[in-house]
């Protein structure tokens, strides 16, 4: 990452630029139900971008969960233009720091098993994944997200 682009809290400018722009984080806007603005109003002091100019290059939207001490990272993307120079790990590098000092002891995030990219992604970040193989040789909690919805579900240590 180089010194024009500095991690930020998010805005609200950098929100509706992101949601207005998600096939350049995604490929498509397919996201886009789960770009909930609760990530910028309510939990907007956990919600991370990395601008270049005025453009949004990458971005991490997460929380502190009242269950347990973890911090959940729910959405983390970096612009297609922009892949390749740390901005992820930037990203989680700062949550860590935040949820860290927040009390959390662990960091957590899932992504559906057909996403090999995001797979491969928590994997280089040292986050394990924990669940029961498949079949297909993917490590899953199965009905995660309901009946039929099974996860990959990640976590890290950051003691």
């Amino acid at each position: 990452m180089n010194r024009r682009m500095n991690i930020e809290r998010c805005t609200a400018d950098d929100f509706r630029a992101i949601v207005c722009d998600l096939p350049a984080f995604w490929g498509s806007d397919r996201t886009r139900a789960i770009h909930h603005p609760m990530f910028l109003h309510e939990f907007g002091d956990t919600a991370f971008v990395v601008r270049n100019g005025s453009c949004v290059a990458a971005y991490l939207f997460g929380f502190v969960s009242q269950t347990e001490p973890v911090g959940y990272v729910h959405l983390i993307a970096v612009r297609d233009s922009h892949r390749r120079r740390g901005l992820g790990q930037a990203l989680y590098a700062r949550f860590a720091e935040v949820a860290r000092r927040r009390g959390c002891s662990r960091l957590k995030a899932i992504t559906t098993p057909s996403n090999s990219l995001s797979i491969a992604f928590h994997r280089s970040l040292g986050m394990r994944i924990v669940g029961a193989k498949t079949a297909d040789e993917v490590c899953v909690v199965r009905d995660y997200a309901g009946p039929g919805e099974d996860r990959v579900v990640f976590e890290r240590s950051i003691d």
